[in-house]
C-alpha cells in the first residue's frame, strides 16, 4: 500500500493560487500470508512453513522473488540463524494445483524466485527447515522467521511473520549399570540407575515418575540411596524379598530441567541435561 498526493496550481491574471491537496491510495494486489505448522521446535526438529502469495489484481503478478530470513537474529553484531533450509523440500502450488518448484538459494538467507502468480489466484510455497544449535530451547525462548516478497508489480516490499516456541516437556531416559560386574554368592552388589532429563520441563512430585526392576537373583539387607540420601523401605520406596521386585513410591522422585547455556564467542547453545541418581545395595 502507498499513499499518493497531488496539488493543482491555478494562475490568472498575474495572480496565482493553489487548490486543495488531494490524496489518493495505491493497494498492493499482492498480499503474504505465513504460518508454521508445528508451531514447536526441540533440538534438530524440522519444521515445515507455509507461505500464500495472493493476487487479488485482474494482472498476473510474475518474476516474484520471495526471502526468507531463516530466523536470524544479531548476536553480538553477528547475525545468527538458528534455522537451515532442508534441501529439496520446497514445493508450489497456485490454487492447489502441484507447479514447478521455485529456483532456491539456501542462503542464509533462503531465497525462492521466479514465482509466478497468475491473476486472481493464491501461490502457496510448502518448505521445510532444521533448528540448529543457534537456537534457544530456553523457556520463553522463540525463533521468528519473516519472508518478505518483492518484484514487478509489488509497489512496496511485502513481509509475514511465523513465531514458534520450544517445546515445553520433559524428556527422561534411565541408564543402569552393575558393580562389581563378576560376583559369588553372599556378596553385595550395586546397582546404580541414572535418570537423565533433556527436556525443558521439571518432572516434580505431581508427575508421579517411578522406577520399578525386579532383582534376579533376589537382593536381601537392601540398602538405596537417592542423591546421596538413604531411603527408607515403606515409605519411599517398596521391595518384596521374595520376588525380588522393587519398586520406588509416586512421588518420590524428581528431575531437574535441562540447561541451555549460550556459548559467548561463537553463539552457539549447549545443553546440560538435568540429572538424579538412585543407587540400590544387596547382597546375592
Amino acid at each position: 500500500m502507498a499513499i499518493f498526493s497531488n496539488q493543482a496550481t491555478l494562475t490568472y491574471s498575474g495572480i496565482s493560487t493553489s487548490s486543495n491537496v488531494a490524496y489518493g491510495e495505491i493497494l498492493d494486489a499482492l498480499s503474504v500470508y505465513k504460518t508454521s505448522i508445528e508451531g514447536t521446535y526441540a533440538p534438530n526438529s524440522i519444521v515445515t512453513y507455509v507461505v500464500t502469495l495472493r493476487n487479488t489484481s485482474n494482472t498476473p503478478l510474475n518474476g516474484i522473488t520471495l526471502t526468507d530470513d531463516l530466523g536470524g537474529y544479531d548476536y553480538n553484531g553477528t547475525t545468527l540463524y538458528p534455522l537451515d533450509y532442508s534441501a529439496d523440500s520446497v514445493a508450489l502450488f497456485i490454487d492447489g494445483v502441484p507447479q514447478v518448484a521455485p529456483t532456491v538459494t539456501a542462503g542464509p538467507p533462503l531465497e525462492f524466485s521466479g514465482i509466478n502468480v497468475p491473476a486472481n489466484a493464491d501461490a502457496v510455497l510448502v518448505y521445510q527447515a532444521r533448528v540448529n544449535s543457534f537456537a534457544n530451547l530456553n523457556i520463553g525462548g522463540s525463533i521468528v522467521n519473516t519472508v518478505t516478497a518483492a518484484g514487478t508489480g509489488v509497489t512496496t516490499p511485502l513481509t509475514a511473520s511465523a513465531t514458534i516456541v520450544p517445546v515445553s516437556e520433559a524428556a527422561l531416559t534411565i541408564t543402569k549399570s552393575i558393580t562389581p560386574t563378576q560376583v559369588v554368592d553372599n556378596e553385595r552388589v550395586t546397582y546404580t540407575f541414572v535418570i537423565q532429563n533433556t527436556g525443558t520441563n521439571e518432572v516434580v512430585a505431581t508427575d508421579d515418575a517411578v522406577i520399578s526392576d525386579i532383582f534376579d537373583p533376589v537382593l536381601t539387607d537392601l540398602v538405596v540411596a537417592y542423591n546421596g540420601v538413604t531411603w527408607t523401605d515403606g515409605t519411599q520406596y517398596n521391595y518384596d524379598e521374595t520376588t525380588g521386585l522393587f519398586v520406588t513410591n509416586p512421588g518420590q522422585i524428581t528431575v531437574p530441567a535441562a540447561s541451555y547455556i549460550q556459548d559467548p564467542v561463537t553463539g552457539e547453545y549447549s545443553s546440560t541435561p538435568g540429572t538424579v541418581t538412585l543407587i540400590v545395595t544387596g547382597t546375592i
